[in-house]
């Protein structure tokens, strides 16, 4: 794992030195990037690493940093990035936002429709009782995402989602102050997890897949770092 770290660690920062001369770029640099995050930023089968393929600059950005200032817990990610500069996370950051690269297909759901139904309930409406805001409020009414800063939750493995939603109710993920994903993770049952999580990973990507280019109305909660 350590040997493992340093040469990604050496091909991001320096690029790599071989006996033949490899060009000095940035997608050459990118490379070491998609060793976890596969070819391209297109994300690996196992859907264990997302997907960084044309999600928004600014949230990738923002996610460099939390890893990089310890707000997100993943070692490897950490220790890869610690040397790098702002000016350089969000040089890294826009290059990945600019692929446009085709999405997998939808997983299959399991849950009977009339579960999946409530889920799309909570997506597209949430519970005012719980002061629950809906996803597309933020995400947008395609779930492809928003500019700047907000991802889409489209095109994602259902492990995935429940991962990062359960790091979110653990403190394990944590975004800059106020953290509007832990707010909203908690106010969520496991239950309604699991039903979520499933209808997300089952819809395919719409015919535009590209983030919406701004919210479709003011954010329902405060949420920190949503700008680059």
């Amino acid at each position: 794992m350590k040997a493992r770290l340093r040469l990604l660690a050496l091909s991001l920062a320096l690029g790599s030195a071989t006996a033949q001369p490899v060009p000095d770029t940035l997608a050459q640099r990118a490379m070491a990037c998609t060793g976890c995050h596969g070819k391209q930023g297109r994300a690996a089968p196992d859907g264990y690493y997302p997907r960084l393929a044309g999600k928004p600059a600014g949230y990738l950005y923002n996610q460099l940093l939390n890893f990089r200032d310890g707000r997100r817990d993943y070692g490897l990610m950490s220790e890869l990035i610690s040397p790098l500069s702002d000016a350089y996370l969000k040089e890294l950051a826009g290059h990945f936002a600019a692929l446009d690269l085709p999405y997998p297909p939808p997983q299959r759901a399991t849950l009977p429709a009339a579960a999946l139904a409530q889920a799309e309930q909570l997506v597209r409406q949430g519970d005012t009782t719980r002061k629950l805001p809906a996803c597309v409020a933020c995400h947008g009414d395609r779930l492809t995402g928003t500019q700047p800063a907000v991802p889409g939750l489209l095109g994602l493995s259902r492990d995935y989602l429940n991962g990062q939603l359960g790091a979110w109710r653990s403190g394990q993920r944590r975004a800059q102050s106020p953290d509007c994903m832990a707010q909203i993770a908690r106010l969520l049952t496991d239950a309604e997890i699991n039903t979520i999580t499933q209808f997300l990973a089952s819809r395919p990507m719409p015919a535009d897949p590209h983030p919406a280019a701004a919210l479709p109305a003011p954010a329902p909660l405060a949420c920190g770092g949503v700008a680059p």
